[in-house]
């Protein structure tokens, strides 16, 4: 399977996307800077974390004015997946990929440290390697945390069963329903805050993201045998 980590100004997660695939899944991946126009060589799409021009605007506002983005949507349309996380959550929200939005921490403080999550939805191509209501603990950095929607959205959100990670014993940043990462209704757009490529090497002391990398590589495969 084949990666593209997007890089945009301001990015400082790529790396640890980067790592995740290569040097631990052992998947190809190659990093795709933001005035791409083509991404029909990859077959999954992963936004990364960071301060994309620097945040100005709002958070992923920018960076959703890239050439790139244009062929996100191509790409998610085509049913490939798509992760964003942290940043790249915010960018696909303001990419209508995602509904939605990111809102200030309720603290009005940047958070940044381990988080319990439950795996709500474990019956996603993202998620296929954990247990339904497995917990798992996985670090955040975020000003701009605090998940929010319209009450028409959240039913939607509920009924659709497109929650995926909410935050277990605490809500660290405000978000309506302990929402932590959502999917679009196809199912194959996650974007979540907490950082699994933060915790996908056990040289980190904690490999639980892991899992949601191989579920991606999973469910690839077996759609290519299907398909073959």
């Amino acid at each position: 399977m084949k990666f593209a980590v997007l890089v945009f100004p301001g990015s400082n997660c790529d790396l640890d996307m980067y790592h995740t695939i290569k040097d631990v899944l052992g998947e190809e991946v190659e990093y795709v800077w933001h005035d791409a126009t083509d991404l029909s060589a990859y077959d999954g799409i992963l936004v990364p974390g960071g301060f994309s021009y620097g945040d100005y605007l709002r958070c992923g506002a920018m960076a959703n004015q890239s050439n790139v983005m244009e062929e996100v949507k191509k790409a998610a349309e085509a049913g490939k997946p798509v992760l964003g996380v942290c940043n790249g959550f915010q960018i696909l929200t303001e990419a209508g990929l995602l509904p939605g939005a990111l809102l200030r921490n309720k603290n009005l403080k940047f958070i940044c440290k381990d988080v319990n999550l439950r795996v709500v939805n474990n019956d996603t191509l993202f998620t296929n390697q954990y247990d339904k209501d497995e917990i798992i603990t996985i670090p955040i950095a975020h000003g701009e945390g605090n998940y929010y929607c319209d009450a028409e959205t959240l039913e939607q959100l509920q009924q659709n069963n497109q929650i995926v990670f909410t935050y277990e014993s605490e809500n660290p940043n405000g978000s309506l329903a302990d929402i932590a990462g959502i999917v679009n209704g196809r199912g194959n757009v996650l974007g979540m805050m907490p950082h699994p490529e933060r915790a996908a090497d056990e040289v980190l002391g904690n490999a639980q993201g892991l899992a949601l990398f191989k579920s991606i590589v999973k469910q690839w495969r077996e759609s290519n045998v299907n398909q073959a």
